[in-house]
């Protein structure tokens, strides 16, 4: 089972300090964000190049794989040398040039589900993916937007096992964006879980408060330290009735 762990984004060398938690608590793969899309062009926007050598001291002082967002070919280039899976966020779930460049990449991609994408879309959005060659691709629910608004996003439980229906891609789950709340983390990732989702990526922080994005759906280290031994709880429970 995936379990992707980490800071929304690459602040500095705590990345190195949380990476090193993560793991100890149970994560499989590092997530940061180098470059990060934003709804407004005044807002934080990450550090960028800077965060390139903590990824390579990520790499040699945590040693789990890392995951990282590409936004368009150039940014695919630039990460290439450090990212072992390539995040393709849910503002590009639709551009169907930019999914054909990651299909040409030989690297594991995690695409995430559009804003409004219906499930079927979502599926067929991974086939411009899978149509360049890149056969290892891994659905990712993470919220679709509705006329809700205590949520970040309305997560949907039932695309999870539905994409098991229509397709043989694994799904995992994203529980810090597809409820935008820290309390609500928890009882949805397990919701995830139930259905059948192959991991989950979470967002964790040392101090969420003071996080410079999502700081409010973040967990702390103790957090998730919880959330492993519930996740590890019920995964049993569910295999077992299975």
């Amino acid at each position: 089972m995936y379990i992707i762990a980490g800071p929304c984004s690459i602040e500095n060398e705590n990345f190195i300090d949380i990476g090193k938690k993560v793991k100890k608590l149970g994560a499989t793969h590092l997530r940061g964000g180098v470059f990060k899309p934003r709804s407004s062009p005044f807002r934080w926007h990450g550090i960028g190049l800077e965060a390139i050598p903590l990824l390579q001291r990520a790499k040699e002082e945590v040693s789990l794989p890392l995951v990282v967002e590409a936004m368009s070919p150039q940014q695919i280039e630039i990460l290439y040398p450090y990212v072992d899976v390539f995040q393709c966020g849910t503002r590009n779930a639709t551009n169907t040039e930019f999914l054909k460049e990651l299909g040409r990449q030989d690297k594991p991609v995690i695409y995430k589900r559009g804003m409004a994408q219906t499930i079927e879309e979502f599926v067929m959005g991974a086939d411009f993916i899978l149509n360049e060659g890149n056969q290892d691709v891994t659905l990712c629910e993470r919220g679709i937007r509705t006329f809700e608004t205590y949520t970040r996003n309305t997560f949907d439980v039932s695309c999870i096992a539905a994409v098991h229906e229509l397709c043989d891609l694994p799904i995992i789950a994203d529980p810090s964006h597809g409820t935008g709340k820290r309390s609500l983390v928890h009882p949805v990732a397990l919701a995830a879980i139930a259905a059948g989702a192959d991991g989950l990526i979470v967002e964790v922080h040392d101090d969420p408060d003071k996080a410079m994005t999502d700081g409010p759906q973040s967990l702390t280290p103790q957090e998730f330290e919880k959330l492993m031994y519930q996740i590890n709880r019920i995964k049993g429970v569910v295999d077992h009735v299975r």
